[in-house]
């Protein structure tokens, strides 16, 4: 059964589903001219989206009365390309990327690479209505998961309500020397000096209170891998904490760690949990730990 909202909408086909079916399936009763070859590439080129929630995973389980968007602009059937962000989810009001190092969450300075001018040039490639709004930042040597706002009412609750909204985010990280304990948790006053340091005291310091749970993953005979759980979302918080501990990030120079066996900060946000701040949906991501920090266990 064809269903259109909005008869205005023409960029888009859209379906209601009867009964419960694998999306492929579904796709092929229902989109004229299809077939499994163009299918497929409109959903890698996140041309689909199953209640407003792109959608590019074949056999997804359809459910009754769900709806089904088909994009009929080829520009957007066409795969995302960038050496360095990937599109981890998307939907109407926020995506989801995992960055590598060496770029910003944002502009800072007239040329520089960041993720922010990536994502506007998608956004206006795929003729999309919106600009990347900044809610919360990784280090530019940090890989890992972010999430950005499509437009300013999404980012004003993100920001107003971020802790109450995110509920886990956590981090893997190669640590120099050996762990003495399985977990713990550090808490310190951080505060930041005039060339940009973080400095930790364990009484106040006129700094912000951090909290930064750990766990050993994993040891050599000079390294441990380990995972980071984010109480309070300080700047350079693990990298300063991790410090604390005599055991720094590989590779982190800003804190006095010259011990770079991979030559890059061993730091990666890995997990990224929190309630959608319109549909109030429960999302959770996951990456992989980078392979490089498994080779060196």
């Amino acid at each position: 059964m064809n269903y259109n909202p909005s008869n205005q909408d023409t960029d888009y086909s859209h379906f209601k589903v009867e009964e419960p079916q694998p999306l492929l399936e579904f796709l092929l009763e229902h989109v004229t001219g299809s077939s499994r070859t163009k299918i497929k590439a409109t959903l890698k080129g996140r041309g689909i989206q199953v209640n407003g929630k792109t959608v590019t995973q074949y056999d997804y389980p359809l459910e009754k009365d769900m709806v089904v968007t088909v994009s009929k602009n080829k520009q957007r059937t066409e795969p995302f390309h960038s050496r360095y962000i990937r599109i981890v989810y998307e939907d109407q009001y926020l995506i989801v990327v995992e960055k590598n190092i060496g770029v910003l969450s944002m502009k800072a300075g007239h040329r520089s690479l960041n993720v922010k001018s990536i994502l506007d040039e998608y956004f206006e490639k795929t003729k999309q209505r919106c600009t990347a709004h900044v809610v919360h930042r990784l280090d530019r040597d940090t890989s890992g998961l972010l999430v950005y706002a499509k437009d300013m009412n999404t980012e004003q609750i993100f920001v107003h309500n971020w802790h109450e909204l995110v509920y886990d985010r956590r981090y893997i990280a190669v640590l120099s020397g050996v762990m003495e304990n399985d977990q713990g948790t550090v808490c310190s006053w951080l505060k930041e000096n005039k060339a940009y340091t973080i400095f930790s005291s364990p009484v106040d310091n006129g700094g912000k209170y951090a909290v930064t749970h750990y766990f050993t993953l994993d040891r050599s005979s000079d390294h441990s891998l380990v995972e980071f759980k984010l109480e309070t979302g300080r700047k350079n918080q693990i990298r300063v904490h991790a410090a604390d501990l005599g055991h720094p990030v590989c590779g982190d120079i800003k804190y006095g760690n010259d011990d770079d066996p991979l030559e890059r900060l061993c730091l990666h946000a890995f997990l990224l949990c929190f309630t959608h701040p319109i549909t109030g949906e429960r999302l959770e991501f996951e990456t992989p730990i980078p392979a490089p920090f498994k080779s060196l266990f």
